[in-house]
């Protein structure tokens, strides 16, 4: 088993946080993805900003990380999420997002409706609600 290392954007705009959503799935994600060798975790997370989006992010502060297991029809996945939050100058919570990736859609949520969206993994949930209620501290959490 190999453990994914990913980059993720946490876009918070007027209460309204952007999360990403695989077609056919039933689960959300924090937009962003897979860092590859040799490259930055910031780094990755603007690239694949432009690969999702066609934006170009400004990386922030980093946030913490979230450690996250699940078992598909190819076996079992272990990854590290490591969140930033990120600015998309220009960018409105009533702007209608375009993927540039045909098995991805993207859309705003209201903070106070993300716990029915259901995002994975599951703890960043409480994380992002202790964020906008002004916790400071860097998370690490796990759903093992």
């Amino acid at each position: 088993m190999q453990i994914e290392l990913l980059a993720r954007a946490v876009i918070v705009k007027n209460d309204r946080i952007l999360i990403a959503h695989s077609i056919g799935a039933s689960n959300t994600f924090l937009p962003g993805g897979h860092v590859q060798h040799g490259e930055s975790m910031k780094i990755a997370l603007v690239r694949e900003l432009d690969e999702e989006l066609g934006v170009h992010g400004e990386v922030d502060m980093y946030l913490g990380a979230v450690e996250h297991t699940w078992l598909d029809d190819a076996g079992v996945h272990h990854e590290i999420n490591h969140c930033f939050s990120v600015d998309l100058p220009g960018l409105h919570a009533d702007s209608t997002l375009e993927s540039h990736e045909p098995h991805l859609e993207f859309f705003w949520v209201k903070l106070t409706e993300l716990k029915g969206s259901n995002l994975e993994p599951a703890p960043l949930r409480s994380l992002l609600a202790d964020l906008m209620n002004g916790a400071t501290k860097l998370w690490w959490e796990s759903s093992l």
